[in-house]
């Protein structure tokens, strides 16, 4: 185990990454609220593709738990329910944690992969903490930096329930960013101390002057482009 350790933390740590960029994707197409609910998706495990599955239809079976759309707002099943020609508010009960009722099946598949990546990753820091026991009779740093990274991870899983919750609270969706890094930071310290380091480096004068006269370049270059 302590052998392939070093490729399990590579391999956390790039499902850290990959759910950065799929959250990077949620946010630049404004998919956020493309789930309403969490950890479903309009009360489905794997969420809807047209409109027609989440809004109110007469003669239609929904499963309890599901979440539809009538006059612009969400209301959730009780139980299994079978509609008839008048909707029966005593059947369903409405949604409170927010007040967003739009569909769009992209957003909804955008926001859904994003979840999906995330519940996967849960695979590799499972296996970074069951490995990391292995070093804690000589390294305890390894182990509890391990779980450290696994608590705040089922933390991350909580905020993004809470951003859905809040309907994109900026301050929630900021924390939540926050400790996505606190997590990199932690992997790529647990990295350090479990990689094998066969070089060591030292100061380079040369590359030190070049990287002076690169700089002092740019200073001039700027002070130039400001005269008339």
């Amino acid at each position: 185990m302590k052998k392939h350790f070093p490729l399990v933390v590579k391999i956390t740590l790039f499902s850290v990454y990959l759910i950065f960029l799929a959250g990077s994707v949620v946010r630049m197409t404004g998919s956020g609220m493309g789930c309403p609910d969490w950890p479903k998706c309009f009360g489905y495990l794997i969420p809807p593709t047209s409109e027609e599955e989440i809004t109110w239809q007469p003669n239609f079976e929904y499963n309890k738990g599901v979440i539809i759309v009538k006059d612009d707002m969400l209301f959730v099943a009780e139980h299994k329910v079978k509609t008839t020609t008048d909707f029966n508010p005593k059947n369903w009960k409405k949604y409170t944690k927010h007040t967003y009722a739009k569909f769009n099946k992209y957003h909804t598949w955008t926001e859904y992969i994003n979840r999906l990546t995330s519940a996967l990753a849960g695979i590799p820091f499972l296996l970074l903490v069951i490995f990391s026991t292995k070093f804690w009779k000589e390294k305890k740093g390894i182990t509890l930096l391990s779980f450290g990274a696994f608590l705040l991870m089922l933390f991350e899983a909580w905020l993004g329930k809470t951003v859905v919750d809040t309907n994109l609270k900026p301050t929630v969706i900021t924390i939540h960013m926050v400790v996505g890094l606190v997590i990199i930071a932690l992997l790529l310290w647990l990295l350090f101390m479990v990689t094998e380091r066969k070089k060591t480096y030292q100061y380079n004068a040369l590359f030190n002057k070049l990287l002076i006269a690169v700089v002092t370049n740019k200073q001039f270059s700027g002070e130039y482009t400001l005269l008339p």
